[in-house]
Formats: structure tokens, sequence, C-alpha cells
């Protein structure tokens, strides 16, 4: 068996501010409340590889992974991997942006599993994924309504977070 999820959101703000923001991995600490830090390892055109480190858990302890994230603008696509996969067997996940009614629905497409070693297994990690996806997704959602708001009609090439 493998874990899959999917979730999304309708965020009302203009795409190229959601995908600027969503996309800053330098700034996750201030967009994702779960981060502690961000240290960008290498870029390569639309490439970066990067190592995220939460903040301690329950029981004190840390965890941090190295991920590898490629975004095309174009197609409004995100496609990620975690390198140093810790628990996972492996971890992929893809981020779409599609201009809705409204809005921008953001949706995050998560495919993974459990190496046998792991202290729980998939349908644990589905659940608690899919709760935390819900929490965060709200959070960055109310993040960048906000700062559309406090951009108000500023002109595209004066946007910036």
């Amino acid at each position: 068996m493998a874990g899959h999820t999917d979730n999304d959101i309708v965020i009302a703000a203009p795409i190229d501010l959601i995908w600027d923001m969503t996309n800053d991995v330098e700034h996750w600490t201030d967009l994702f409340s779960e981060y502690a830090s961000v240290e960008i390892l290498s870029r390569e055109d639309a490439k970066v590889t990067f190592r995220l480190t939460m903040h301690p858990d329950r029981d004190g302890k840390v965890w941090s992974w190295v991920s590898e994230r490629e975004a095309d603008r174009e197609t409004r696509t995100v496609w990620a991997r975690r390198v140093e996969t810790g628990p996972f067997a492996h971890m992929h996940i893809r981020w779409e942006y599609h201009e809705v009614p409204g809005g921008v629905r953001m949706r995050w497409v998560q495919d993974f599993a459990m190496k046998e070693t792991a202290p729980v297994d998939d349908a644990w990690m589905t659940d608690n994924i899919n709760r935390n996806s819900r929490v965060q997704l709200e959070l960055i959602r109310d993040k960048i309504q906000q700062r559309a708001r406090e951009m108000g009609g500023e002109p595209a090439a004066a946007r910036t977070w």
C-alpha cells in the first residue's frame, strides 16, 4: 500500500502573487507555521534543492530533510520530491495552480510510502498529511490574501513581498 493525499484551497488573490509567494522557498518560514528554517543548498535553472527543518514535535524531536523542487511557471505546476527521505521510502509532491471564479485554486497532491522501519504506517501518515495540509493551506491563503489587500492597486511591476 502507498499513501496518497489530494488537498486544495481557493485563494482570492492574483495568480502572480500566489505563485511568487508560494515558490519563494527562502521565505517559507514566513508562510508555513511548521518550518523553523530553510537552507538553500543549490539552484539550477528552475530547480532548487533545500533543507527544511521543522519546529520540535511534541516529544521535542526536530525533523529535517532535503528536498528538490522544480517550478514551471508556464504550466503553473511544481514537482517536488524528498532527496533525504527519512522515514519515507519516497515522497513526491505536485503543486497545481488553476484560475477559478473568485481566485486561484492551489492544489497539493502527495504520493508517498513509509519505510518498513518507520514509526508509522501509510494510513497514519495519510491522515496526518491531510489534517496538516488543511491547516497550512488555510494559513497560506490568509497570508496571501492579506498581502493582496495590503498591495491594493499597485502595478504588477511594483509587487514584491
